[in-house]
């Protein structure tokens, strides 16, 4: 067996494994079918500091490879999770980690307040993808003001290890990188989605409720490794790699690319199981190629 652990910042994990946030609930529903220890980290649904509905039907599609949603973080709201599922969640042994989402600084600072009291909860990953209810929408995570607005925030609220998900929806996400790591973040995970759309021929209209969506799957794999290669060479922080990660070579290419560790999502639709095969399979690539622990391989890509 060779050496899976890995750190980012204080947290330490037992493997580089993870699920991305809302596509593995809040982890307890799919232990009937996968072992939740084998997994690194658990990520679970965003979760916000007052209830959401979400958006209207429809609100997936597919596409090529694969597909759109525009869920809108649907959720009951920080205090249920405190309430109900944290003390469900709270000794699986692995580390469970809260997406945590905003419409302002003060709202996500609100919520990572909230969970920062949770004693089994050691980090947090803040979505700042989202829009800015006093910006006109516009998503915090496109520019550097608003992405330093929202960590400055939080940091100052929560005290444990500080994710923060970057938006691939911006012409420089190397800027937005140094941004939240100079106001304190202890990592960056890239890639959230990319926006798109998709139409109904015979309808004449767009097939999700509010028109665009988020694109993920296989088909954005390769500019979620371009932006993690580019982001590990200019930060200091842990990076986390996600965006179409469906095999155990996939997650091997972003640790290569410099990712400390990785989130699966889309594919956990598919195969439920795959976080934890994933983890195997790298361990059986480790030990294939004689490297006893997967930290050497970390960024070794040229």
């Amino acid at each position: 067996m060779a050496n899976l652990s890995t750190s980012i910042g204080a947290l330490q994990m037992k493997n580089p494994v993870m699920t991305a946030s809302g596509t593995f609930g809040y982890g307890i529903e799919f232990e009937d079918v996968v072992d939740l220890t084998a997994i690194g980290g658990i990520i679970v649904k965003g979760t916000t500091f007052l209830p959401r509905q979400g958006n209207d039907y429809p609100r997936m599609a597919e596409t090529p490879s694969g597909m759109l949603n525009c869920v809108g973080l649907q959720n009951k709201g920080v205090q249920y999770f405190c309430e109900t599922i944290y003390p469900k969640i709270r000794k699986i042994d692995t580390q469970m980690i809260v997406n945590v989402s905003g419409s302002s600084p003060e709202d996500y600072a609100r919520c990572a307040e909230c969970i920062d009291a949770l004693e089994d909860i050691h980090a947090i990953e803040l979505n700042i993808s989202c829009p800015n209810v006093h910006d006109g929408g516009m998503a915090f995570g496109v520019t550097t003001e608003g992405a330093s607005s929202v960590v400055r925030a939080v940091r100052k609220a929560y005290g444990k290890t500080l994710i923060v998900k970057l938006s691939p929806n911006v012409t420089d996400i190397v800027s937005i990188a140094k941004a939240v790591e100079a106001e304190g973040a202890d990592s960056v995970s890239l890639i959230n989605t990319l926006m798109g759309t998709a139409i109904d021929i015979e309808k004449r209209k767009r097939m999700l409720s509010i028109g665009t969506g988020g694109l993920s799957g296989p088909c954005v794999k390769p500019v979620a490794l371009r932006m993690v290669y580019q982001v590990a060479k200019a930060v200091n922080i842990p990076v986390i790699g996600l965006g179409g990660i469906a095999s155990a070579t996939d997650a091997i290419e972003f640790i290569m690319a410099g990712a400390s560790a990785i989130e699966i999502g889309t594919a956990n639709f598919l195969d439920p199981a795959i976080s934890a095969k994933v983890a195997q399979g790298i361990n059986d690539w480790l030990d294939a190629h004689n490297i006893a622990s997967v930290r050497d391989i970390i960024g070794v890509a040229e």
